[in-house]
């Protein structure tokens, strides 16, 4: 189907000016929508992956659910400008949030004038990222309707360990002797960094509505003040340990290398981009997180690098069958490059305890 077909299945939408894309990824697929009347709003068309995404009720269901519960909080606190700090879906002919034709399924959202999305990670910028993301989570520490997971097992540990190991026993390419070494140093760490599970089970740990895809580029500025509008990017919001929110974007914004830096010296991990993200989270947070969730905040930091480090050995030790890889080493480049940000943060653990003890 023609993409003006597709924004004419949302009647809302008015005369259509110029249809832009802006993003290709494996992912989603973004446009934006320039309608031609100046007082009518423009629009994010976006087609969503449902091979990632496979239950879309669900999913737009979540969506609707936090969008209209922090619309309703803003609206309590008599919050100016409503419209630019929260997402607004709107309704295709049949009334759903989304229609489906036989490419995948499309949605449509209002787009937020005069805002921007940023890229540098700077203590500056990590401290407005905790700070929104930890206030993304108190807004919705409320919600009174149980919300499902659109990617289940999302950050399970205990899952990703279970699939080294399977991968482990099959060895279905002749890999694993060449990794042996690094596959007998994780399972050293592998009941330790499976604790949040265990916690869970205990009663001890609650989920929450999380993001689980922290990082600055999922959320928008006012391209003038800078002050931060709103989250977007909301297909992972679901229930989850704060970790998730919290370990996730430390993963990437305090590694000093890349997430495949080969060169192992380059990779260490940023205190000041932790201290500053730290602080913005738990001036948020403060309403609602528990001890044990506080007191395991660097352990989420640790998890993350550690969690990745087990998913790309495992897919290196399967062939190379889930992540895109530019060369043939690449998972286990990444792999080596994840372990050592791990080793990394684990040896800052009491630097991040004794600071976060000090909010």
């Amino acid at each position: 189907m023609e993409i003006k077909e597709i924004i004419a299945q949302f009647p809302a939408v008015g005369k259509v000016a110029e249809v832009k894309q802006l993003t290709s990824g494996w992912i989603n697929r973004t446009y934006i929508v320039r309608t031609e009347d100046p007082n009518e709003a423009d629009y994010i068309l976006q087609r969503v992956n449902h091979n990632v995404f496979q239950n879309i009720d669900l999913l737009q269901h979540n969506i609707e659910v936090v969008t209209a519960h922090i619309r309703a909080k803003l609206e309590a606190q008599k919050v100016d400008d409503i419209d630019r700090k929260v997402l607004r879906f709107i309704p295709a002919k049949d009334g759903k949030t989304y229609f489906f034709d036989e490419e995948g399924y499309w949605r449509m959202c209002i787009f937020i004038p005069r805002s921007v999305t940023l890229e540098a990670v700077t203590p500056e910028s990590s401290y407005l990222v905790g700070l929104k993301f930890g206030e993304f989570e108190a807004m919705l520490a409320d919600v009174p309707e149980k919300l499902g997971e659109t990617i289940p097992d999302f950050h399970n540990m205990e899952l990703r360990i279970r699939q080294l190991r399977e991968a482990v026993a099959a060895d279905s390419v002749g890999r694993l002797k060449k990794v042996q070494e690094i596959v007998d140093e994780i399972e050293k760490d592998a009941k330790e960094m499976c604790k949040a599970e265990e916690l869970y089970r205990q009663d001890l740990l609650p989920k929450r509505i999380c993001h689980c895809d922290t990082k600055v580029t999922n959320m928008l500025f006012d391209e003038n003040s800078h002050e931060v509008l709103c989250v977007i990017d909301l297909d992972t919001v679901m229930p989850s340990f704060v970790f998730s929110d919290f370990g996730d974007f430390l993963r990437s914004a305090a590694n000093t290398g890349a997430e495949d830096e080969p060169d192992l010296d380059k990779v260490t991990f940023n205190m000041d981009i932790f201290k500053a993200f730290a602080k913005g989270y738990i001036e948020s947070t403060k309403s609602f997180l528990t001890p044990i969730e506080k007191d395991n905040l660097p352990y989420a930091a640790t998890l993350f690098p550690y969690m990745q480090a087990v998913r790309f050995l495992a897919d290196y030790i399967n062939g190379d069958t889930y992540y895109h890889i530019n060369f043939k080493e690449h998972n286990l480049v990444r792999t080596k490059a994840q372990y050592k940000l791990y080793l990394e943060a684990k040896k800052a653990v009491p630097a991040m305890a004794e600071y976060i003890a000090s909010l």
